[in-house]
C-alpha cells in the first residue's frame, strides 16, 4: 500500500500509455492474418454459359408467404447466378461518378467503379473498383421478383432485354434512365435503374403492367452477394477497420456482423424501413428499401459454398388485372460520405465507424468539415482540428504539466529520501507525504487531466482513420495521407516530440521505470512508421503543441522557485 502511494502517478501513466498503445494495436493480428485479395478490375466474360452449372449458386432472400408476412424457408439452389457470361450480356453505364456493369440475366449489377476514387494514387485512369465479379471474387448486387408470380424462381432468372448495351450521361444531363424488359405472359415487367449526377445513389424500380386475367401477386427482394475476400489495402498497421455486415435494427441503430457472426448463426428482422450495408474501409455498399413500409431483413451464409448474403424482402404486391404498380429500392455504393448517407435513410451515416467513441467522434468530425471549408486543405484541417481540441483542454493540460513540473522541481529531494530512508518504506512514506503537503504537490494531479483526455485524443484518431477525404489527398511532401509517410519524416519527428516530452517530465525514481521510458519514444517511432500519414501528423501536432504549453509552465514554475529563494535572507 505504501509503494502505491507513492507510485500512484507513475502506474496512471504507464496504463494510460498502455491503453493507446493497445488501441492502436487492436486487432493487429487478424489484421495481419487477414486474406487479402485485390478485387480484379476486369469482369471476367467468355463465350461459353455452360459454366452455369459450376457457378454461384445465390439464394434469395426469405419471400412473404402468400397471404400473411411470414417469411418461409429460402430454397438453397433457387436464383442460380452465373459467375462468368458472356460480354453481348452486359449493360455498361457509365456517369460523372459511377461506371457500371450490369448483368442482363437477372438484372443484378456485377461491377462498381468509382472513376472519382483511383485503385491507386499514380494510376489515375484505372478507378476503384468496389464491387466485381471474376473467377476469384464476387460481390455483386442481386434484386428480383419472387413470390406467387415471381419472375425469380429456383435455378431460374429473367433474362431482360434493353435498346442499348451501353449508356453514357453526356455533358448537361443531370439523369440517366436505363430501362430493361421482360415479359411474363400477359405481364410486361421493366426493371428501371436511374442514375444522378454527382451522386453514387441508383435507384431502382420494377414497373409492372398486368394485362393478364388474373391478379399478379409477388414481393421484391434485393440482397448484396459477397464471399470474404479482403480488400487489399496500404493503410498500414493500426486499428484495423471493420469488414462485413451492417443493418439497423428495432433494437439498435447500427448492429454490424462480420463474417464468423453470420457463419455461426442466421440473422432476420423485420423492421419499418431500414437498410442493409456492406462495410468496409472508406467505402460502402447499400440497400435501401421503401421506408414507408415494413421490410424482412436476413443475413446469412450458403452452406454450398463461401457466400454470404445481405439482403431484405418488401412486403406483397398485388396488382389486379388491367392495373400498373410500381415497387422498388436504391442501391448506393460509393465512398463513405457522412453527410450524403445521413440524406439517404435514418442512421445509415452510422456506417462510417467511429467504434464505440461515436458520440465524441462525430461532432469532431463535423468540425473538421467546417475548418476544411475554410481552409481548402485536409492536411492543415487536421492541424487546426488538434489545435482547436488542445485549446479546449488547455486549461485542463495545464493542470496537469503544472503538477508533473511541481514533481520535477522535488525530483532531487526525493532522490536524496530514497537514499535516505530507502530500506524503511514507513518511514520514506511518512516523508514523502511531508514533502508533498509542504511543497503542495499533488502526485495524482498530472495523470487524471490526462486520463480526461484520451478518449477524446482516440475519438479524434477513429475520425481521421474513417475520413475518405484523405485518401489520396496531398500535403507537403506527402503524396497520400492514408498512406505511410514514404520519407519516414513524420514518425521520426514524433519519435522526437515524445522524447522532448519525456526530458520534461520528472524521472521516475525506480530504474526499471525510467528505462522504459526511455525505450518507448524509440518503439513508438517503429510503430508509427507504418500509420497512415494524416494520423501521425494529428499525434506530430498534438506532441508539439503540449511540448510548448509544458515548457512554459514547467520554466515558469522553476523560475518562481528561483525567485524565492534568492528572496530568502542570506545567514
Amino acid at each position: 500500500m505504501i509503494k502505491s502511494n507513492l507510485d500512484w502517478q507513475k502506474y496512471l501513466l504507464f496504463a494510460g500509455m498502455a491503453a493507446v498503445a493497445f488501441m492502436l494495436l487492436l486487432r493487429y493480428s487478424d489484421f495481419r492474418d487477414q486474406k487479402q485479395v485485390a478485387i480484379d478490375t476486369t469482369t471476367v466474360s467468355v463465350t461459353n454459359t455452360s459454366t452455369t452449372v459450376s457457378a454461384i449458386q445465390a439464394s434469395a432472400p426469405e419471400a412473404f408467404a402468400d397471404g400473411d408476412m411470414i417469411p418461409q424457408s429460402p430454397d438453397e439452389e433457387s436464383l442460380v447466378s452465373a459467375a462468368i457470361a458472356p460480354q453481348q450480356q452486359m449493360i455498361h453505364i457509365v456517369t460523372d461518378s459511377l461506371d457500371v456493369l450490369i448483368d442482363r440475366q437477372g438484372g443484378d449489377i456485377i461491377k462498381v467503379a468509382l472513376p472519382r476514387h483511383f485503385a491507386k494514387i499514380d494510376t489515375p485512369d484505372q478507378p476503384f473498383v468496389l464491387l466485381n465479379r471474376t473467377e476469384n471474387t464476387t460481390y455483386i448486387a442481386q434484386s428480383g421478383l419472387i413470390g406467387v408470380n415471381g419472375t425469380d424462381k429456383p435455378g431460374q432468372r429473367p433474362v431482360f432485354t434493353s435498346s442499348n448495351t451501353e449508356y453514357r450521361m453526356l455533358d448537361g444531363e443531370d439523369t440517366l434512365e436505363v430501362i430493361l424488359s421482360t415479359q411474363q405472359g400477359d405481364v410486361a415487367i421493366e426493371k428501371v435503374f436511374t442514375f444522378k449526377r454527382g451522386d453514387y445513389l441508383i435507384d431502382l424500380q420494377y414497373r409492372l403492367n398486368n394485362q393478364s386475367n388474373d391478379t399478379w401477386k409477388g414481393n421484391m427482394y434485393a440482397q448484396i452477394l459477397r464471399d470474404t475476400h479482403a480488400p487489399a489495402t496500404d493503410a498500414g498497421i493500426g486499428m484495423q477497420p471493420f469488414l462485413g455486415a451492417a443493418l439497423t435494427t428495432k433494437e439498435e441503430n447500427y448492429k454490424k456482423f462480420n463474417f464468423d457472426d453470420i457463419e455461426e448463426q442466421k440473422f432476420k428482422e423485420t423492421v419499418n424501413g431500414g437498410w442493409v450495408a456492406m462495410v468496409q474501409h472508406y467505402f460502402i455498399s447499400a440497400w435501401v428499401p421503401d421506408q414507408g413500409q415494413e421490410n424482412r431483413f436476413t443475413l446469412q451464409k450458403f452452406k454450398t459454398n463461401d457466400l454470404y448474403s445481405f439482403g431484405f424482402t418488401t412486403p406483397r404486391l398485388t396488382i389486379n388485372s388491367g392495373e400498373q404498380g410500381i415497387i422498388g429500392a436504391s442501391f448506393y455504393a460509393g465512398p463513405k460520405d457522412v453527410y450524403r448517407l445521413e440524406e439517404i435513410a435514418p442512421y445509415l451515416d452510422l456506417t462510417v465507424d467511429y467504434s464505440f467513441l461515436w458520440w465524441i467522434a462525430k461532432p469532431l468530425s463535423h468540425f473538421l468539415y467546417f475548418i476544411y471549408d475554410f481552409v481548402g486543405n485536409w492536411g492543415l484541417s487536421i492541424i487546426f482540428l488538434t489545435m482547436a481540441v488542445k485549446a479546449v483542454f488547455y486549461k485542463l493540460s495545464a493542470t496537469s504539466y503544472r503538477s508533473m513540473a511541481n514533481m520535477r522541481k522535488i525530483q532531487p529531494q526525493m532522490v536524496r529520501m530514497k537514499e535516505l530512508y530507502g530500506s524503511d518504506r514507513s518511514r520514506m512514506s511518512q516523508e514523502m507525504m511531508k514533502l508533498y503537503k509542504k511543497e503542495k504537490v499533488n502526485p495524482m494531479g498530472g495523470c487524471l487531466p490526462v486520463l480526461v483526455q484520451m478518449p477524446v485524443f482516440l475519438a479524434l484518431y477513429w475520425v481521421l482513420m474513417e475520413s475518405v477525404e484523405l485518401r489520396h489527398t496531398s500535403f507537403l511532401w506527402l503524396g497520400d495521407l492514408s498512406v505511410k509517410d514514404p520519407y519516414f519524416i513524420l514518425p521520426l519527428l514524433m519519435g522526437l516530440t515524445m522524447f522532448i516530452q519525456m526530458k520534461l517530465n520528472p524521472t521516475p525514481p525506480d530504474p526499471t521505470q525510467a528505462k522504459i521510458m526511455q525505450i518507448m519514444p524509440v518503439a513508438f517511432t517503429f510503430l508509427f512508421m507504418w500509420f497512415p500519414a494524416g494520423l501521425v501528423l494529428y499525434w506530430v501536432t498534438n506532441n508539439t503543441l503540449s511540448i510548448c504549453q509544458q515548457y512554459v509552465i514547467t520554466r515558469n514554475i522553476e523560475n518562481a522557485g528561483k525567485d524565492k529563494q534568492d528572496k530568502l535572507p542570506s545567514v
